[in-house]
């Protein structure tokens, strides 16, 4: 099961220059510099969860450590956990008593549900820090407060991270769908801006790997569908977004192949392969999208083998082959060097194995 990224927490990128992007849900994170009688609070949560600092209180499973779902009492010891998490134990995995049955929690449940809609958004007063760096309260200050609702988001994306990790898919796709209708909630109202269609094309993404580990194609499909129609919309020129582009149309066409439909497998498969051969055209450096071409030449020759294309195919695993070869990777590029390696192994390996059939067929003849 891979695991998904946070679109809301942007990693420098190799065309950064090395400086981190910083991105909030909802819009660039606006900057304020009024006069001296106004000043700005970042929301916090005084439960103490947020995006950026890892945190288990009592409204979290102790198992997925994300916010409880489906919450379920063991009894008799009374300790709390998701439903999903605590069925797959026998002994309560916090004292060791045996479990004799399961019980809902409605009204704890309840509660966190509550906790989740209204998340970030209590307001307090403003507390600054004096000459001295004593805190002094600023109560006849104006505060303004960020629209803090848009930290949503990111937390949620977190919690659903967590439960995803831990396999409670159910729990991550409630979070997900979530945070897709806040985000929706923000394009009515801003317009198809490059951050918010980004966002919402990752976490459909994320959608549709839950849909996937759940044996749900069909919306699986959807899902990516969505996300590649979000994302398409974007500047070509992003790594990350044409990255999560390429990926959607690659899950699309992994998904169409375990059904049977060749074609429109090799179709998505294509598809992905003319955005990162388009990518490495404008970023000839970087290693990462290099790798991608050839997994994406890799995928679409394997289809074109079974779809009784052998020379395309064959065309298309040499080709894969001499790329990684060529590819020198620098000392931080160090980490992509088993993926090189294993990609480079496969592309062989349907050579070596043309070239057996081709010696058995010539033996026997």
């Amino acid at each position: 099961m891979t695991t998904p990224v946070c679109p809301f927490v942007k990693a420098a990128r190799p065309d950064d220059n090395g400086s981190a992007k910083k991105s909030t849900v909802g819009g660039s994170e606006a900057t304020r510099k009024d006069s001296g009688d106004t000043a700005t609070v970042s929301p916090k949560c005084p439960f103490g969860y947020d995006s950026n600092n890892f945190k288990l209180g009592p409204l979290s499973c102790m198992i997925c450590q994300a916010l409880l779902f489906d919450c379920t009492k063991c009894i008799p010891c009374s300790h709390l956990f998701c439903k999903v998490c605590i069925s797959r134990f026998k002994d309560c995995p916090l004292c060791g008593a045996d479990i004799e049955k399961l019980e809902a929690d409605t009204n704890l449940q309840s509660m966190v549900d509550r906790f989740i809609e209204g998340h970030a958004r209590i307001k307090r007063a403003h507390v600054g820090v004096n000459g001295e760096g004593e805190q002094v309260s600023n109560d006849d200050k104006k505060v303004i407060y960020e629209d803090v609702s848009l930290d949503r988001g990111a937390f949620l994306v977190q919690q659903a991270m967590r439960a995803f990790r831990a396999q409670n898919i159910e729990s991550a796709k409630s979070r997900l769908i979530m945070c897709a209708e806040d985000i929706r909630d923000q394009l009515e109202k801003m317009g198809n801006t490059s951050e918010l269609c980004s966002q919402l094309g990752a976490v459909l993404g994320m959608l549709g790997d839950c849909c996937r580990a759940m044996g749900d194609a069909a919306a699986a499909i959807n899902y990516f569908e969505e996300s590649v129609e979000f994302l398409t919309k974007l500047p070509a020129d992003d790594l990350e977004i044409t990255h999560t582009l390429s990926v959607s149309l690659n899950k699309i066409g992994d998904l169409k192949y375990y059904d049977g439909d060749l074609q429109a497998s090799r179709s998505y498969y294509f598809r992905s392969l003319g955005v990162r051969r388009d990518v490495i055209k404008n970023h000839p450096g970087v290693a990462s999208q290099i790798l991608d071409v050839a997994v994406s030449l890799a995928k679409v020759a394997d289809v074109d083998r079974t779809l009784g294309k052998e020379d395309v195919a064959v065309d298309g695993f040499q080709e894969g082959i001499k790329l990684l070869e060529s590819l020198t990777l620098k000392s931080e590029e160090a980490g992509l060097e088993p993926r090189r390696l294993s990609v480079l192994a496969f592309l062989k390996s349907q050579l070596e194995e043309k070239q057996s059939e081709a010696t058995a067929s010539s033996v026997s003849s």
